[in-house]
């Protein structure tokens, strides 16, 4: 197990980046997992996640709870932020978008397990929760609940 920093291959942290123009011009890096024989649980929570409604073009809002289980290779974080942040100005309805973050994550690194939770904030007074699980988690690992009560309004 070693926590020695990988320069290689690790284009974005630690260096000013521009915003990418879009999810598809956003690049997910990903480092070698510390400790890849040992299943644990790593989380995101990606509480200001912002894109546009593809028919009004009127901003939507989320908070996404990202867990997986690493397998060989782990999320670089930076990267990640830029990846979602590129979604800002791009037209997408709420589950195309939760399952596209989904494959992208799944194709940059690989992990053993995967589960996103993607809690969108009403569109029309109408909240829409996309859920998105790779399967049946590794035994063993801590799982917590994703942490987001269903939504309630002002009441």
């Amino acid at each position: 197990m070693s926590d020695t920093p990988e320069p290689p291959g690790l284009r974005q942290l630690g260096q000013p980046r521009p915003l990418p123009a879009s999810p598809d011009e956003a690049t997910l890096e990903t480092f070698a997992n510390p400790d890849p024989g040992t299943p644990y649980l790593v989380r995101f929570s990606c509480p200001e996640f912002t894109c546009l409604c593809p028919i009004t073009g009127q901003p939507d809002f989320a908070h996404f709870v990202i867990d997986y289980v690493p397998g060989e290779r782990c999320v670089e974080s930076k990267s990640l932020k830029l990846f979602l942040a590129s979604w800002r100005n791009t037209g997408a309805f709420h589950e195309s978008t939760t399952l596209t973050i989904a494959k992208r994550l799944t194709e940059a690194a690989t992990p053993r397990w995967l589960r996103i939770s993607g809690f969108w904030y009403p569109r029309g007074g109408i909240p829409i929760d996309v859920f998105y699980q790779s399967g049946d988690p590794p035994e063993g690992i801590h799982l917590p609940e994703p942490g987001m009560p269903p939504y309630r309004g002002r009441g």
